[in-house]
């Protein structure tokens, strides 16, 4: 069985005139959100072996204040301008690039991409999970998904199974 994880890069900040996209750093509500879901990561048991980031600075920011959270910590980190502002498809393409011999695998981007491998990647799951994560993928939203493959090259639309799904707003909710 393979693992992946969809992290969403937390709330950026706009406030820097004349800052290119790919440089913006995050929001004081994207500091503090990070940490938070970095603990909710480590409450559900989640440890990836390989992490994939974009390589905008929100992104990298993000994984930073995560990062803490893993144990063990994962055997590799790259950061990939590929990942920046990827489409569904392109994500694909990458996971299925993965060598077998890695189980779990963390991706630290953005959406629009990010909300549509969300929804392709759903299968049989909880209609209350399906809901949920259908519904909106935003800033620092965490899902995990397991699939009933031992190849990075099956994992496809629909089968993925959703585990766990989390964001800033229901994780405030439930305190």
């Amino acid at each position: 069985m393979l693992t992946l994880a969809l992290l969403r890069h937390a709330k950026s900040n706009w406030d820097v005139p004349g800052a290119l996209d790919i440089e913006r750093d995050l929001a004081p509500r994207g500091l503090e959100a990070a940490p938070r879901m970095g603990a909710e990561i480590a409450r559900t048991g989640f440890s990836p072996d390989l992490v994939l980031c974009s390589s905008a600075v929100r992104t990298r920011m993000t994984y930073d204040l995560v990062a803490p959270y893993f144990a063990p910590p994962p055997r590799a980190v790259r950061y990939e301008d590929q990942l920046y502002m990827a489409g569904a498809r392109r994500l694909l393409d990458r996971i299925h690039d993965i060598s077998d011999d890695v189980k779990s695998v963390l991706l630290v981007g953005h959406n629009p991409g990010f909300h549509e491998l969300n929804i392709a990647l759903i299968g049989d799951c909880a209609p209350e999970s399906e809901r949920a994560a259908k519904s909106k993928f935003p800033t620092c939203a965490f899902a995990i998904y397991t699939f009933d493959t031992d190849h990075w090259t099956d994992v496809a639309p629909r089968k993925g199974r959703v585990v766990h799904f989390a964001t800033p707003r229901r994780l405030s909710e439930a305190r």
